[in-house]
């Protein structure tokens, strides 16, 4: 009898999970759309909206469905703030205020400018003038706090300018969201710049240095600042240290000229502080060049270790085991500054990997599971690399992919 019972059981539980995964297998294009709509926008579709959705999925045009559910304020507002503004900080906080960093990502998304951009480009997106806002200023977050206080419409607002009208600083200094106000305030404040570039690994490589150990890559261009024996033992940064700073140290010295430059006493926390950036003919006076005091400091830990005295900049991981990331062989493995250096990471095959996984795990709201979610994203990535790097298409791609789970 309890055979027969669990038979049954059993039978019963077969029937049921046949009958969602038939129920999953046939949803109708209404039922996709609303899907489709919910993951991008955040928000229930209005009739209308749904009704074209539902129409441009029965025509076998999805992306098309996809672009009208991106076409919603809530898009920009809530879906693509939250899944930057994390990027902004080092505490990954999602809560933070809108800023220049978070702003310009959504507004090179929004005008579906190569996202390449974002590490190498002379751009910045400020609110326009409809609205009766502080001026954008590069002491303060006072322009965005104010757009965000007022609820604005993200994608209504944004306007493009570069960073060298507002920021003061050249052209040829400009690198993306590296060089925004908040990311300065973020990763160059204090330290040893040394932030701003795991931090870039972090959220545009989807890897941070752990992940990245190579201990046999040279260590000449680890700076004096690194013992070389800690707590007295070599063996430590042999087998550990200089697995992450001989590959970092080289790439790190493209931000050898910038700092955030902030009043420690009445303001410790840097909230009026702005990018600070050495042109030329512009000399530090404690290192004698153009180089930030910064990248000098703990120089008797190791005498003999690399002293900074420009913006040169070296991939030690193009050889390795980081040649796994994919460089760009048709680009130069060094340069000078951290607008080449920002180049050089964007065009590697995981910065577009990277994009297009996170993406994937926003719309999808899981992580890529077996060999058909990995394919899939493969698939995406060649796509995102070969159509101009246009990360509207992707979400629009990955939406179609989950649109029926």
């Amino acid at each position: 009898m309890k055979q027969l019972v669990r038979h049954i059981n059993s039978l019963s539980c077969a029937i049921l999970c046949s009958l969602v995964l038939c129920t999953q297998s046939v949803a109708g294009s209404r039922e996709q759309a609303k899907r489709i709509h919910d993951r991008l926008a955040g928000v229930p579709p209005s009739a209308a909206v749904l009704d074209l959705m539902a129409s441009s999925i029965e025509q076998g045009d999805v992306t098309q469905a996809a672009y009208l559910a991106m076409d919603n304020a809530s898009f920009y507002n809530i879906t693509l703030k939250n899944w930057v503004t994390p990027w902004t900080n080092e505490e990954a906080d999602v809560f933070a205020t809108l800023n220049d960093y978070s702003a310009t990502v959504i507004g090179i998304i929004r005008d579906d400018v190569d996202f390449r951009t974002i590490l190498s480009g002379d751009v910045l997106y400020i609110a326009d003038n409809s609205l009766n806002l502080p001026a954008y200023s590069p002491n303060n977050n006072a322009h965005y706090q104010a757009l965000e206080d007022q609820h604005a419409d993200l994608k209504a607002v944004l306007q493009t300018t570069s960073q060298s009208t507002l920021l003061g600083i050249p052209s040829d200094a400009t690198a993306g969201i590296l060089t925004t106000r908040a990311a300065a305030k973020a990763f160059f404040k204090d330290g040893t710049n040394r932030a701003m570039f795991r931090f870039t690994l972090i959220n545009h490589l989807c890897t941070d240095l752990e992940g990245l150990k190579d201990t046999s890559r040279a260590p000449d261009r680890i700076r004096q600042d690194i013992s070389r024996s800690p707590g007295g033992d070599s063996r430590i940064f042999n087998n550990s240290c200089i697995g992450c700073h001989s590959g970092m140290d080289p790439l790190a010295q493209a931000f050898a000229y910038y700092n955030y430059q902030y009043d420690v006493d009445s303001d410790p926390e840097g909230e009026n502080g702005r990018l600070q950036y050495n042109a030329s003919g512009q000399i530090d006076p404690q290192t004698g060049t153009r180089v930030q005091t910064k990248y000098l400091i703990n120089g008797n830990n190791f005498p003999f270790g690399f002293i900074t005295d420009n913006d040169n900049w070296s991939n030690y991981w193009r050889a390795g085991l980081n040649k796994n990331l994919g460089w760009d062989e048709s680009l130069p493995a060094q340069g000078s500054g951290a607008k080449s250096m920002g180049w050089e990471l964007a065009n590697s095959q995981k910065f577009a990997q990277c994009q297009v996984t996170k993406v994937f795990e926003n719309v999808c709201l899981r992580s890529p599971q077996n060999a058909q979610d990995r394919a899939e994203i493969t698939n995406m990535t060649g796509n995102f690399r070969q159509n101009g790097y246009q990360l509207k298409q992707v979400f629009a791609d990955t939406a179609n992919y989950c649109k029926g789970e």
